[in-house]
């Protein structure tokens, strides 16, 4: 598996942008590579400063149909194929929180960093019935925040941006993160508010 890592990282600095959007279409589908392409979009984007909005958007393209794919086999496999794949009782609390709030219970995961579960949520998606454009949706405004931010780290800072996320990327998601629930909080106030000017 290391050296099918090792050989996926030579060929994607090779490739530019399309490699980034096959590792990322892996990484959020059939193969894990935590990691990996937070590293490369940071070393590609310090290499060649030009070409940070089409790594950047590779990333997150490729993210977005490796969690369709996802989303697929989720919707026709059903809760018995995730139930083999995942056990405890996480699976119980995902399924949950999916239930409750929706695709905001993928946007968050798709915010963080590894090692935060994120497949579990997108299979799940599919067994309760997301509709895939919204899953779409949160997938890319998630990923597109999380990756334009290492873009813009790599293009100011190089090579050091990843030494920053080592040190503060989990406090920084967690920052994001939380005001993000603010703002939906806020939002579901707002409309709970509303309701009765609406009947």
């Amino acid at each position: 598996m290391g050296k099918f890592v090792d050989l996926v990282r030579t060929l994607a600095l090779a490739w530019g942008a399309p490699g980034l959007f096959i590792v990322s279409f892996l990484d959020s589908s059939i193969l894990p590579l935590p990691g990996v392409v937070d590293l490369l979009l940071i070393v590609l984007a310090t290499r060649n400063k030009a070409h940070v909005i089409a790594y950047v958007l590779a990333s997150v393209v490729g993210s977005v149909f490796g969690c369709l794919t996802m989303h697929a086999i989720g919707r026709k496999g059903g809760e018995a194929l995730v139930r083999r794949r995942f056990t405890g009782p996480r699976v119980e609390r995902a399924m949950a929180t999916l239930q409750r709030h929706g695709v905001m219970s993928v946007l968050i995961p798709a915010l963080l960093p590894p090692p935060a579960p994120f497949k579990i949520f997108i299979l799940l998606a599919g067994v309760v019935g997301i509709p895939a454009v919204r899953l779409a949706t949160a997938i890319a405004i998630g990923r597109g925040i999380r990756y334009a931010t290492l873009g813009y780290l790599a293009y100011h800072y190089g090579e050091a941006a990843s030494d920053y996320l080592a040190d503060h990327g989990t406090e920084a998601s967690l920052v994001l993160v939380g005001g993000l629930a603010v703002g939906f909080a806020a939002f579901l106030l707002w409309r709970k508010a509303q309701a009765p000017k609406n009947r």
